[in-house]
């Protein structure tokens, strides 16, 4: 299946690109690798590699623009804490790959390895699919609703203020876009999903966002330092 007949299956009802993480449900593509031919997904994860000492990479960090704060990861699952594993995809180094099913986001580091990080994914119905590049990045940024999510939610309005891109929440520690934000575009156009941090890094390993892929701040900074505009990202259904 060619790369363009796989994205006009997850990237149909992107025409008009939206302005936060909203979500539509999209078909799921077979992509070469990932699963079998029978469509059964395949595991990516071997082994555990090794695992960084957690007291200090979630340790608050108070020298970026805005504070982040410690997290504290007994809260969650320890499979859902950012690690070095055997990587069983067939993907070039420099790959991101999110597995919205087992909550995971990996990083190709090299053949047959990669880090991996915890995630949230997007709720039944606001899942997304397709491979997109990274086209923006942005630390601390802005989040802007778009008026589809505001209609869903009206309470939502009560948070928002006045911002450069419109009502929403200033970029900082409150901010549901978190420490930074990679925005995911594809044939030229924003998808409207986004790998991006948060303000309740507790939520990580379910099925919480409108679509984006949530990570906890520490993790989204350690992969924003590694993932430049133009990375190749491949979300599977």
């Amino acid at each position: 299946m060619s790369r363009r007949s796989l994205l006009s299956l997850g990237l149909a009802a992107t025409s008009v690109a939206l302005a936060g993480c909203s979500g539509f449900s999209a078909g799921g593509p077979l992509f070469g690798g990932l699963l079998d031919a029978s469509g059964s997904r395949r595991s990516l994860s071997g082994l555990t590699i090794s695992k960084p000492n957690y007291s200090v990479v979630y340790a608050s960090s108070p020298g970026d623009p805005a504070p982040v704060n410690a997290f504290n990861y007994a809260q969650v699952d320890p499979a859902y804490l950012r690690q070095q594993v055997e990587y069983l995809g067939t993907e070039e180094p420099g790959t991101v790959v999110v597995d919205p099913a087992s909550r995971h986001l990996y990083f190709v580091e090299a053949p047959g390895q990669a880090t991996r990080y915890g995630v949230g994914v997007g709720r039944e119905g606001f899942g997304w699919s397709g491979i997109a590049k990274i086209n923006m990045r942005r630390s601390w940024p802005d989040w802007v609703p778009p008026k589809e999510m505001v209609a869903r939610d009206p309470e939502i309005r009560s948070q928002l203020v006045a911002t450069s891109r419109g009502p929403g929440v200033p970029g900082g520690p409150t901010s549901p876009l978190g420490a930074r934000a990679m925005y995911l575009f594809a044939d030229g156009r924003d998808t409207g999903y986004r790998i991006h941090g948060t303000a309740e890094p507790e939520t990580i390993g379910t099925n919480v966002s409108s679509g984006c892929i949530r990570m906890v701040n520490q993790d989204v900074i350690h992969l924003y330092q590694r993932a430049p505009e133009g990375t190749q990202v491949i979300v599977l259904s």
